[in-house]
């Protein structure tokens, strides 16, 4: 694992969407835009357990995410990694936590009954920045 620039993780802090690509079975690239969040030095978001995201990492944990600045689409960032954990506790207060920063909102408004969220924990191994 490598430690991001503090250029790079401010992206992350910040409420920028992010764009994580995994790979399908036969290999051909699966790309979700995603809230996405850093805690410890580690990239995570959240889905549903019933998602391709979980399901393709779960086979193949390489991923790549891409990032860019709501305020000037000329600063982003790419980081490559692997995804090494899946939690489901404190799932649903993560997705809060996201909702918070993202839409201003305590709570996330949009939740589906029957729904298995989970965290998806991603070591960044590699990054290519355009930082202006």
């Amino acid at each position: 694992m490598i430690e991001l620039p503090k250029e790079v993780a401010d992206l992350f802090h910040g409420a920028n969407i992010a764009h994580i690509a995994t790979l399908m079975k036969d290999g051909s690239p699966q790309v979700t835009a995603n809230w996405i969040e850093i805690v410890d030095d580690r990239i995570q978001f959240n889905t549903d357990e019933g998602r391709v995201k979980p399901k393709n990492l779960r086979r193949d944990a390489r991923v790549a995410i891409s990032i860019t600045d709501k305020v000037d689409a000329s600063n982003w960032a790419m980081v490559r990694g692997k995804a090494v954990d899946f939690v489901t506790e404190g799932a649903l207060e993560q997705r809060d936590r996201l909702a918070k920063k993202y839409m201003d909102l305590d709570a996330y408004p949009f939740p589906v009954e029957g729904e298995r969220r989970v965290v998806v924990i991603i070591e960044p191994e590699s990054f290519a920045t355009h930082l202006l």
